[in-house]
């Protein structure tokens, strides 16, 4: 599973549903999460991940330095699926989306990771719908962006 973290002040989902834009929510300071899931991955993936998007020290301190999480601040978050970032751009130009997980798959452990956070985040957790084509106004705050991957935790 690959992760990016978006520190946001503001975030709000769209997706298409029924040839109509809708809002799937909305939610202030906190993180946007874009996820993306690929074949191999499984609940140690789907765990490592949930640890570390709920316990990374993002948001600054009352001295300026990055050392709180989403958690410690109170924030909320915004998770939707994104199978291209598992995209191989390694030839050519037109990306690979060979890695990304099949659709049943992809659609189980994201679920299960909105679920997840639902059941034991206490801020408020909004997300898209997997497999629509959404947009995302937010405000990025920093900037700061995160990258997490679970099968190469150096990332």
């Amino acid at each position: 599973m690959r992760a990016v973290l978006q520190r946001c002040q503001r975030a709000e989902v769209f997706a298409e549903e029924a040839g109509k834009e809708v809002s799937r929510g909305k939610i202030n300071k906190g993180l946007v999460v874009l996820l993306s899931v690929e074949n191999e991955d499984d609940q140690t993936d789907l765990d490592y991940l949930l640890k570390k998007v709920v316990n990374m020290r993002i948001f600054n301190d009352e001295e300026g330095k990055m050392n709180l999480s989403v958690k410690d601040v109170g924030g909320d978050i915004a998770a939707v699926s994104q199978f291209t970032l598992h995209a191989n751009t390694k030839k050519g130009n037109r990306p690979s989306y060979n890695r990304c997980g099949d659709p049943d798959h992809a659609l189980y452990w994201y679920d299960k990771f909105i679920k997840t956070l639902e059941g034991t985040f206490k801020g408020k957790v909004i997300s898209g719908v997997f497999g629509a084509h959404m947009k995302i106004d937010f405000v990025n705050d920093g900037p700061v962006t995160i990258i997490l991957d679970s099968k190469d935790k150096n990332f």
